[in-house]
């Protein structure tokens, strides 16, 4: 299937041929050239067409399934969106899809995909300040293609059970071991194609019809859309500063993201996490730690996950390798109380009897008992840190007042929450699209009303783009005719 693309334009406006692909594809949608429905080119196909890696035209792909422009649909393919939400009002709820595998596709609101096509119209050099996965140049190319064609020479033959791939699930033992503190067993770790898929299936296996769910507020919408698909009521938990604020929830089931929240980047204190696991003994209640965005970690003290602090087999811990390796490696895994293994095992094998990937988990797994996935994690460690602290200090000194940021310790992402109204925020946030700057709207993930707010990522931008972001943010502050005390 040959898809002509203008590629020699775009790749004059862009940096990277991945951005240069995902524009090209972008722009054909909102044209109508690919219309909705259109079964876009496998990556292979793609990536032989346009001379690009295949890990590239993943990525690409990727971008566009976070989008909303596309949907992926296994063993079918991956298809233009036929129609994409419309929801008018700042702070309406972004709608979430999930497959059956549990994959999230974020389906953006019409007037934020016209504020984005409009900046880059108006300035090709956009500085886009959305989270991103991890740029294709950050990742050790040679060690993982080394890792994966050791596999290919190996003559394993035995086939991996429905947990995953055994050496993977003691390498991921070791590495939390020594990483987190968490000590587990391989025999309580169960694999999967992304954390989104465990975090579906244990929703489908813990959350009875009606059943109340405590939900942080703001939170990941994903596991919100989760929750609401198996029927169970949202009870939203406030976050401060602090974190979650713990309360005597009548619910016998918490989600919580306690190591660096999502999206606050605040870091549950130990109090409030002993009074999170009291709450937990006297409901006889579970608790769902996600500790999605804290292998990045270069400041204050490593923080104990609330699975180290569990002496009653009540916490389920869910990591995720989707901020470290390749856009086109999507690979999560829980680990669970013993008491849960067999249910949680017997359910996955009715929607995946063989698992996925098996090769790249092989192949992952090599690639840690080499050490080259420590090697990595410190190398971006030392790369995300330097940004973070540049992007904290470009802000303190360039752009005080209009918002106050909660930098933190960890992740790809700074929140900031914005000091005035929602009116004043609105004509902020038009006049830095005028000057060629977009960021994401944190009011996405709150359950209920409330003031507006910012996630910047930072981690995909070189300093000198950090810096021009940030001098483009102070033109349209000074052409505010508003000020704040």
């Amino acid at each position: 299937m040959e898809l002509w693309l203008p590629m020699d334009s775009y790749e004059r406006q862009h940096r990277y041929k991945y951005e240069a692909m995902y524009h090209a594809l972008r722009d054909a949608i909102h044209a109508g050239t690919l219309a909705g429905g259109t079964r876009l080119p496998s990556t292979r196909e793609l990536a032989r067409q346009y001379e690009m890696s295949r890990g590239s035209v993943a990525q690409v792909y990727d971008m566009l399934l976070a989008d909303g422009y596309v949907k992926a649909y296994r063993g079918k393919g991956t298809f233009v969106t036929d129609t994409l939400t419309e929801q008018e009002q700042l702070g309406q709820e972004a709608v979430i899809q999930l497959s059956p595998w549990g994959e999230r596709v974020s389906l953006l609101n019409t007037q934020i995909q016209r504020d984005t096509r409009s900046a880059i119209e108006q300035d090709s050099s956009l500085i886009n300040f959305h989270v991103h996965r991890m740029p294709i140049e950050h990742f050790p190319q040679a060690e993982w293609k080394s890792a994966l064609a050791a596999v290919h020479r190996s003559d394993r033959r035995e086939q991996s059970g429905v947990a995953g791939d055994l050496e993977l699930r003691e390498a991921i033992a070791s590495h939390l071991r020594w990483t987190r503190g968490i000590q587990a067993d391989a025999s309580q770790i169960v694999l999967f194609s992304g954390s989104m898929q465990g975090i579906t299936l244990l929703t489908q296996l813990l959350i009875p019809e009606g059943a109340a769910v405590v939900l942080e507020n703001p939170g990941y919408q994903g596991i919100a859309q989760a929750v609401k698909s198996c029927g169970g009521t949202i009870i939203p938990a406030e976050v401060d500063t602090g974190g979650i604020i713990p309360q005597s929830w009548e619910a016998q089931t918490l989600f919580v993201t306690p190591t660096r929240q999502f999206p606050t980047g605040a870091v549950l204190g130990l109090d409030r996490r002993r009074a999170i696991l009291e709450w937990a003994s006297e409901r006889n209640a579970v608790i769902i730690e996600d500790d999605y965005d804290s292998e990045f970690r270069w400041g204050g003290r490593p923080i104990e996950p609330l699975k180290v602090l569990d002496r009653e087999q009540r916490v389920i811990y869910v990591g995720s390798f989707s901020q470290t390796m390749i856009a086109s490696f999507r690979l999560g895994y829980v680990v669970l109380p013993p008491s849960l293994v067999k249910p949680l095992l017997a359910a996955k094998t009715l929607y995946e009897p063989v698992p996925s990937a098996i090769l790249e988990q092989r192949a992952l797994a090599k690639f840690m008992a080499r050490g080259g996935y420590l090697r990595h994690l410190r190398r971006l460690t030392r790369l995300y840190g330097d940004r973070h602290a540049f992007f904290v200090s470009e802000m303190e000194r360039e752009l005080p007042e209009p918002f106050i940021m909660q930098p933190g310790d960890a992740g790809l992402h700074i929140y900031a929450t914005w000091k005035g109204d929602i009116s004043s925020y609105r004509r902020f946030k038009a006049l830095a699209r005028e000057e060629g700057v977009i960021y994401r709207d944190a009011v996405r993930y709150r359950l209920t009303p409330g003031p507006p707010a910012v996630c910047f990522g930072f981690a995909h931008l070189e300093k000198e783009e950090i810096q021009e972001g940030i001098r483009r943010m102070r033109l349209a502050w000074e052409k505010c005719t508003f000020s704040f005390r």
